[in-house]
């Protein structure tokens, strides 16, 4: 099992809005960083966890954790031209962009706010909070995922 981070601005989708989607489940559209689909298509895995981080935000922060619930497959707004994620170069018989489903999981007792991860010197290498990364989905190793967890109030999650 893998652990990943995943932002969403809490104005455009949030965890409450995961939460109140039918089954709780929602696809994670929209992805146009090769790097981020690549990730999704290459090492995101059924099952695997994820921090569900509200970011662009006044008090940015993980509010709980999401379940991979449908592994990489074609993101359908990139051929529709009403929406904001269209692609004109990306074709159906070779799509561009992928997407994954996520799952509420479970809420954090805590909100942890980005100031919490920042001042917690065994997160000093945390991949989100590296200088200049601007990512929305990260790897988190199971060291981190384990300590952000107790931050959020929760043991360990497996």
């Amino acid at each position: 099992m893998r652990y990943w981070l995943l932002k969403s601005e809490p104005d455009v989708f949030s965890f409450d809005d995961l939460k109140k989607r039918p089954k709780k489940t929602e696809p994670w559209n929209g992805v146009r960083n090769y790097q981020v689909r690549n990730m999704m298509r290459d090492e995101m895995a059924l099952g695997d966890l994820g921090f569900f981080y509200h970011s662009s935000c006044p008090v940015p922060g993980i509010a709980g954790i999401v379940k991979i619930a449908k592994e990489a497959y074609p993101d359908h707004t990139q051929f529709d031209p009403s929406s904001e994620y269209f692609d004109k170069g990306s074709k159906p018989e070779e799509p561009r962009w992928l997407m994954v489903d996520v799952k509420w999981e479970q809420d954090f007792k805590t909100f942890v706010t980005l100031d919490m991860l920042r001042e917690e010197p065994k997160l000093a290498d945390l991949l989100t909070l590296r200088r200049g990364n601007r990512l929305s989905i990260t790897p988190v190793e199971k060291k981190h995922w384990e300590l952000i967890c107790k931050l959020g109030g929760l043991s360990s999650q497996e």
